[in-house]
């Protein structure tokens, strides 16, 4: 990274790092609340000791990531005070309203009934305590849809009028039923599932592997195995209808998914490609590729045409004025793969996984445990290649064909200023890591605490509800 970068690059630069640490933990703490939830309720309808224990178990991971995602999400925000002004004088009314709607209706009902779940073991009724955990993990999916509901209008604004040069709400309605936001609120709380089935999954098979706790463990992943298979394989199908859904609303990015430069009916599906190492290289220098399945999957029909970058690149110079309105291809190209790559990989895991505890071979299966260890990481990465597939792929635009990116950066902020709020940020979020690791390995490897172990807020099953 060079000193002389300029405040809109040093800008993104920021904003990408503070957004991709928050995406950690957004879809882990989604799916450890709903895992969380679910085990309380096996131990609601059964009693069963080890339900309970598996509850205050994952229960503790789930709140370690909540603290670590709100105090992130807390961070990004400011940032569109600080070197995003302009964009969000743009946008500020059309995003009020679901920002709002996030704050008071999703996040404010999340952290009270988070509060209750905590402090209400032993002290609220069986059936009331856990209808708290379920209301945290419900809200959590509410946030998720209004940050996505807005996230979604700048793919792909809808509702509004353009007033004074800045855009202004029309109808709230159309931005929360934006089919935009319909299709990445679904992918992402499915990713979500996979993302906490996955940890789940790898937490229990390093302790399987010990023989520790194996009753707790095993259960926990017999659950979520299932979970783990169906949400990859749904994530990889709505993945796709939201690439057609893409194809028709933002060509030029799924042109640049697969890099394809020229016009062509009959696209082929890229399996490998190189081509000059610029932002938009005009042309590939090799490529590898499978005829007529690009035109099928962004269509679904084998010998549809694909829009080529080169073509759509003048027609939006004719329509928005000179300029490039390219991504970065290799980026493009990518992170769709890493994103896809990685989806099929877990579908591969949950299904075998699936098959063994079916068969009764799951804790003996010291191959598969090993190899669940070493996957937890891949949900991570998939999140974050969609991520940046998602927002660097609308590059140049920051709300898609009505603000580029280079006009919502804060006016005269000089590089040096975002320079060392980068650096601090970086810092910062380097520290947590370290503390947030600490944390969150201590509690995995310790494992759920003991029958009667001394636990101020455990409940004890003879204990009165």
């Amino acid at each position: 990274m060079s000193i002389a970068m300029t405040s809109l690059e040093l800008a993104r630069w920021q904003f990408g790092i503070v957004t991709l640490y928050h995406f950690i933990f957004v879809p882990l703490t989604i799916g450890l609340a709903f895992f969380t939830a679910w085990f309380q309720t096996r131990w609601y309808r059964t009693g069963d000791e080890k339900w309970l224990r598996a509850t205050r178990f994952w229960g503790k991971l789930m709140l370690v990531s909540f603290a670590l995602g709100v105090a992130t999400g807390i961070v990004q925000e400011f940032q569109f005070g600080m070197n995003w002004s302009d964009y969000s004088r743009f946008v500020g009314d059309i995003f009020g309203a679901p920002l709002a709607m996030e704050g008071l209706a999703a996040f404010f009902v999340e952290s009270t009934f988070l509060g209750l779940w905590i402090f209400g073991w032993g002290r609220l009724s069986k059936k009331i305590h856990l209808l708290t955990i379920w209301a945290v993990s419900l809200s959590t999916v509410l946030s998720a849809y209004f940050i996505l509901a807005a996230n979604s209008w700048m793919q792909h604004p809808v509702g509004y009028k353009m007033v004074d040069g800045k855009a202004q709400l029309t109808s709230i309605w159309a931005v929360l039923g934006n089919n935009t936001a319909l299709y990445a609120f679904t992918h992402t709380i499915l990713a979500a599932l996979l993302t906490g089935g996955m940890v789940i999954a790898a937490i229990s098979a390093w302790h399987l592997l010990r023989k520790n706790e194996v009753a707790v463990f095993s259960s926990s992943m017999k659950v979520v195995l299932p979970m783990l298979a169906c949400s990859a394989i749904l994530t990889i199908g709505v993945g796709h209808f939201n690439g057609v859904l893409m194809t028709e609303q933002q060509p030029m990015k799924m042109a640049a998914a697969d890099a394809v430069f020229e016009t062509t009916d009959g696209a082929g599906l890229s399996l490998f490609a190189t081509g000059d190492m610029k932002g938009n290289p005009e042309g590939l220098n090799r490529n590898v590729q499978v005829p007529n399945l690009l035109s099928f999957i962004m269509t679904g029909k084998p010998l549809s045409e694909v829009e080529g970058i080169n073509n759509l690149n003048a027609e939006y110079q004719e329509k928005f004025g000179p300029g490039e309105y390219a991504p970065i291809v290799w980026v493009a190209y990518w992170s769709w793969r890493v994103m896809i790559g990685c989806g099929m990989l877990l579908a591969l895991l949950g299904l075998v996984g699936w098959w063994l505890s079916r068969k009764g071979k799951l804790e003996d299966s010291t191959r598969f445990l090993k190899l669940a260890m070493f996957a937890s990481v891949l949900p991570f990465v998939a999140s974050s290649a969609g991520w940046i597939f998602t927002e660097m792929g609308r590059q140049p635009w920051v709300v898609f064909g009505l603000l580029k990116t280079e006009f919502g950066v804060s006016p005269n902020v000089p590089a040096y200023e975002v320079w060392i709020s980068l650096i601090g940020f970086t810092l910062l979020y380097g520290v947590l890591a370290v503390i947030a690791g600490k944390v969150f390995f201590k509690y995995a490897g310790k494992g759920p605490a003991a029958e009667g172990e001394d636990d101020p807020d455990k409940p004890h099953l003879g204990m009165a509800y």
